[in-house]
């Protein structure tokens, strides 16, 4: 004879168990229980009006919250700019991956400007700044390297160039070995005299940052390098477009039928 102990135990898959029936669901914040309609907040159930407060606290989009956003993304694109030249001037190295620092940077402070606002308009406000902080960042780095290869032309001249002895020979002792210095030339002097333009070098170095990510891939051609560097760039930029996208940090759903 069967044990009945044992089949009534057996798990049944044609009807649906239920670890809580001791009463009707309840909303998650005032705790009451849900009537003829509820919404969902952050996946959670909640009353009508618990779902309406929460609309009401959602902060709400505007021109200044917009402006105030990209005004906090320049700041942390200027940061992020500095941060990856100063690694890469102090290192001699360039690497790539802090462009997923950049981007990151850029759109926690657009959030935080904007108080948590998002949508199409920031995220495309976070791509450029990303782009823009890390292709700029090639700026000061190629001024620092271009500062360190003339210091360093500059010393082996001085150490090549023969020191002069009191007698006015050199240091070789070879009399009349000195050669009088050559008259300056008035075409390079009067060049240099010439007013730089701040507006043509300010354009020329906007130019030349923004266009660095592909210089090496315009300049070598399709090679490993340069492509993984422009991929990463992009990489940083999804990052900044999928954390500024969307209304809020609250999701409000609903309402819906009990």
């Amino acid at each position: 004879m069967p044990d009945d102990s044992l089949t009534n135990h057996a798990p049944q898959f044609s009807t649906a168990e239920y670890a809580d029936q001791g009463g009707p669901d309840r909303c998650q914040s005032c705790h009451q229980p849900i009537g003829a309609e509820y919404y969902r907040v952050n996946g959670a159930l909640a009353c009508p009006n618990c779902a309406q407060q929460a609309e009401r606290n959602l902060p709400k989009d505007s021109h200044a919250a917009f402006v105030r956003g990209v005004t906090f993304g320049v700041g942390g694109a200027i940061l992020g700019m500095i941060g990856y030249a100063a690694f890469g001037i102090l290192t001699g190295l360039v690497i790539g991956y802090l462009a997923l620092g950049v981007g990151y940077l850029v759109a926690k402070a657009i959030r935080l400007g904007s108080k948590g606002m998002g949508g199409r308009r920031y995220q495309i406000a976070a791509a450029l700044l990303t782009y823009a902080a890390v292709s700029m960042a090639a700026v000061p780095m190629g001024i620092a390297q271009y500062v360190k290869a003339k210091q360093s032309h500059q010393a082996a001249a001085q150490v090549q160039r023969p020191e002069v002895l009191p007698n006015g020979n050199a240091e070789s002792g070879e009399p009349g070995s000195m050669e009088p210095a050559p008259a300056p030339q008035k075409g390079p002097r009067t060049a240099l005299k010439r007013p730089v333009k701040i507006g043509s070098l300010i354009g020329s170095l906007l130019f030349a940052g923004l266009a660095s990510p592909f210089y090496d891939l315009w300049e070598n051609g399709p090679t490993f390098g340069p492509l993984i560097g422009i991929l990463i760039l992009f990489i940083g930029i999804r990052i900044a477009w999928q954390m500024t996208g969307g209304p809020g940090a609250v999701s409000i759903i609903g309402p819906f039928k009990t």
